[in-house]
């Protein structure tokens, strides 16, 4: 890891396609110690099932689209400009509720989880990725899934 500053310009891309769909990396674990970022495309109807992470704080910032997430307790219709804050051990899910793909700004600390969706890529370039497969790929990057992937 170095003191250099990370800038990205519109057609530096550096990510996976998950489901057809950009998820780029803007900051990663490479370059620094606090956080990952990146900015994710969501396809329609897709879904995260819900699930908590045990040491991972996550942000999103939705820039486009609509998305429906349950945390906690809390049902958040989430539009263009929505904010969210989850910490450890809360239940959280993501649906994109659109009839378009939705694109949101996401932070993941500590850094790292973009061996996370590098490895989901690559279970799921050819349809659904191996239930067991899956479960292992989560359970090594902080992730108790409790209900089903969908979409």
């Amino acid at each position: 890891m170095s003191a250099t500053p990370v800038i990205r310009m519109p057609d530096e891309t550096k990510g996976v396609m998950l489901r057809g769909h950009p998820m780029t990396f803007l900051v990663t674990g490479a370059d620094t110690k606090h956080t990952s970022m990146f900015d994710w495309t969501i396809p329609p109807a897709f879904a995260t099932g819900m699930h908590v992470h045990r040491v991972q704080e996550e942000t999103f910032y939705v820039l486009e689209g609509e998305c429906v997430w349950h945390v906690g307790d809390r049902t958040v219709h989430a539009t263009a400009g929505t904010f969210l804050f989850i910490p450890p051990g809360v239940r959280h899910n993501i649906t994109n509720v659109g009839d378009r793909p939705a694109r949101v700004l996401m932070t993941v600390s500590p850094p790292g989880h973009e061996h996370y969706f590098e490895e989901l890529a690559g279970l799921a370039a050819h349809g659904a990725p191996d239930p067991q497969a899956l479960a292992a790929l989560r359970d090594r990057f902080d992730t108790d899934q409790l209900s089903t992937l969908t979409g």
